[in-house]
């Protein structure tokens, strides 16, 4: 069995050997990351996305999609000139709505506009085989899923909707709004994470709350059901404490929960742990097993590794 490895942190694509070493396939640009890859059905091609990050703050991100062939040949699609183009969440409204005053005060403490519409930004995260030839990839700064096919042109699937929260005394002060914004409702955006396709043909997306999240504000993480033929989307079950990733395996649906520092599946609409493993940040399934990748702690003692799950226990294979 092949297991490619995202790494976003050293900012390349790696194959891991058997013997646990790992073997740089492709790197990603000077300033900016790796973060999806997925493997074609019939195994000949693998596509990877890669992002440029910004030299500025709130500065537009670059994303692009690289698909590679068996026996040699890659080719890209620039995502970013997609966004540009169309902006599918440019009906979308994002912040909250005040007075002028708590707009200018709310824009000060955060350094962003109170209210916006969807921006021109796009930050592939994952990315997934569709069809025979064709890639979806889960676009976490467009807030949207894009299908990619064999000749590079891309098409909308579905816009996520907006997460909204509503601005609590409590919650103000733990983001750090001024007091006028308490009783408000913001709009955070939705930040897709991961996309899997299931057996059913619909499309199983996981979504960050794209604003505060924490266990002082409680799990606001999502999961949605797409409909890839019309677009319509369906809550599955929200929260997550930080949903980074999911992965589809005998019939449930496994997700990586970032914050809390554990894997969770869905039973009856709703997040119940199954593993923790601190750092986990994405989940996949394959060959009977789940696998699971960790970031490096932050005090840098314990490097990021991939584990086998079976049976509810994880096994470090590199």
């Amino acid at each position: 069995m092949t297991i490619l490895v995202a790494d976003g942190g050293a900012n390349k694509l790696s194959r891991v050997n058997g013997d646990g070493t790992l073997k740089t396939i492709a790197n990603g640009p000077k300033k900016g990351d790796v973060a999806g890859v997925a493997i074609s059905k019939n195994r000949r091609s693998i596509a990877y996305t890669t992002t440029e990050h910004p030299t500025a703050p709130f500065e537009n991100v670059n994303g692009s999609l690289h698909i590679r062939h068996a026996g040699g040949g890659t080719f890209s699609v620039d995502l970013e000139a997609y966004e540009a183009k169309k902006n599918p969440d440019q009906g979308l409204s994002y912040g909250a709505k005040t007075t002028p005053t708590c707009a200018a005060e709310i824009e000060k403490a955060t350094g962003r506009p109170a209210s916006y519409q969807g921006l021109v930004d796009s930050h592939p995260y994952s990315v997934t085989a569709y069809g025979r030839r064709s890639w979806i990839v889960a676009d976490a700064a467009g807030n949207d899923l894009v299908k990619v096919n064999r000749h590079g042109r891309v098409s909308l699937i579905a816009v996520l909707p907006v997460q909204p929260l509503l601005l609590t005394a409590d919650v103000i002060k733990a983001i750090g709004m001024p007091e006028c914004a308490t009783g408000l409702t913001a709009n955070f955006e939705a930040v897709p994470t991961d996309v899997e396709v299931g057996r059913n043909g619909y499309l199983y997306v996981s979504t960050l709350a794209g604003g505060p999240e924490s266990p002082v504000l409680g799990g606001r993480s999502s999961v949605y059901r797409v409909n890839p033929r019309n677009g319509h989307v369906k809550l599955v079950a929200t929260g997550f404490l930080g949903a980074t990733n999911l992965a589809l395996h005998r019939g449930k649906i496994y997700v990586s929960e970032f914050f809390a520092g554990r894997v969770s599946v869905i039973k009856n609409g709703k997040p119940k742990s199954y593993l923790t493993l601190p750092g986990v940040a994405s989940i996949e399934s394959g060959r009977g097993h789940l696998y699971a990748g960790t970031f490096a702690s932050e005090d840098g003692k314990s490097p990021g590794t991939v584990v086998k799950i079976t049976k509810g226990k994880a096994k470090k294979i590199s």
